[in-house]
């Protein structure tokens, strides 16, 4: 994929990684400091994912994450939960990737206008990585006996119908779409919003993005846009919202 990072920008990353590197505290030392080291964009980014989880504090049902990539908003719903609410047991956080594979498929509408997406764009094959973390996580909190992430691999057009025969009870307060393209968001919104009660967020990661038309024509093909009142945060140029009203 094109990066859409200035020259300047790479270069500042480059020196950051290397202070990093060259430091000589433990990594065990420097992660715990990791403000000195992380740039404002990802900081702004776990802050806008803080002020969504916020909204369905209140709100019955489990989180959905669609597009999980390298887990980053995955694991910070995770430990949200477990700072904010240590007790509530049945909130349960779903990451639904392919886990590996990428994009396994690309339709016309992903690559109308500035679309650029392929087949196998944003592989990452951290599956196993992701299982190690949520394991150690869940040694690292109250009620870690109890399950709380549970990642679904493969492809979300056929994995999620399955998923909700297999997942019955299934109450949705959080869906927060990053899937990018236009098929796997349309399927998602159709078998995930039912389960959604008044008060839930609704939330997408791409939608009036040039480069990613898919999502938003997913949206349109769902249900009358002007039902929902979109928002967005004063710092994160991405992130759209809606609460169930």
């Amino acid at each position: 994929m094109k990066s859409f990072k200035t020259e300047t920008e790479q270069e500042v990353g480059k020196a950051l990684e290397s202070v990093f590197v060259n430091c000589p505290d433990s990594i065990e030392s420097k992660l715990e400091n990791f403000p000195k080291y992380a740039r404002r964009q990802p900081l702004k980014r776990f802050l806008a994912l803080y002020e969504i989880f916020k909204k369905v504090l209140p709100v019955k049902g489990s989180i959905v994450e669609c597009g999980v990539f390298r887990g980053f908003s995955l694991m910070s719903w995770a430990k949200l939960s477990t700072i904010l609410e240590p007790e509530n047991l049945t909130r349960r956080i779903y990451g639904i990737d392919s886990f590996g594979a990428g994009f396994p498929s690309v339709s016309d509408v992903d690559r109308s206008g500035e679309g650029v997406a392929r087949p196998g764009d944003f592989e990452a094959s951290n599956y196993d990585e992701l299982l190690e973390l949520v394991r150690l996580y869940d040694k690292d909190r109250f009620l870690g006996h109890i399950p709380k992430v549970e990642l679904v691999r493969g492809d979300a057009t056929k994995t999620i119908p399955e998923f909700i025969k297999q997942h019955p009870h299934l109450v949705v307060s959080l869906l927060y779409l990053d899937f990018d393209l236009y098929e796997p968001t349309k399927v998602a919104l159709e078998h995930f919003l039912p389960r959604m009660p008044r008060g839930a967020v609704l939330a997408f990661d791409e939608l009036d993005n040039p480069i990613w038309p898919g999502e938003t024509q997913a949206l349109m093909d769902t249900l009358p846009m002007n039902r929902l009142k979109l928002q967005r945060l004063d710092w994160d140029p991405y992130i759209g919202f809606a609460v169930i009203e």
